[in-house]
């Protein structure tokens, strides 16, 4: 399972989230609704929380993108790609099986 996120994601998160001197931590999790593509009924959601008991993690530009153990069943052996999209000014994630959870 892999964090993956591209560089003009990462200036959405600065911009969004802003950065401090510390890693700024950002939790990935399954939410119920939204226009996920990956489990039915249910997307991504993201919060700026601290890790608990992190089963993922991606260190990156001065975050530190996560995902909870908890919540590993909405990825279901996926690794999650963090894009922009110009377009649509906002981020969309793209998943990826991967070949070892």
């Amino acid at each position: 399972m892999n964090i993956e996120i591209t560089k003009p994601a990462m200036a959405w998160f600065k911009e969004e989230f802003g950065q401090g001197e510390e890693l700024t931590p950002i939790r990935l999790f399954g939410r119920y609704g939204g226009c996920g593509n990956l489990q039915s009924g249910f997307s991504i959601g993201i919060s700026q929380t601290e890790p608990v008991n992190p089963k993922a993690i991606q260190e990156e530009g001065g975050f530190r993108f996560f995902i909870e153990e908890q919540d590993m069943w909405y990825f279901n052996h996926h690794s999650v790609k963090i894009k922009y999209s110009r377009k649509n000014e906002e981020i969309e994630f793209e998943y990826e099986e991967s070949a070892t959870s």
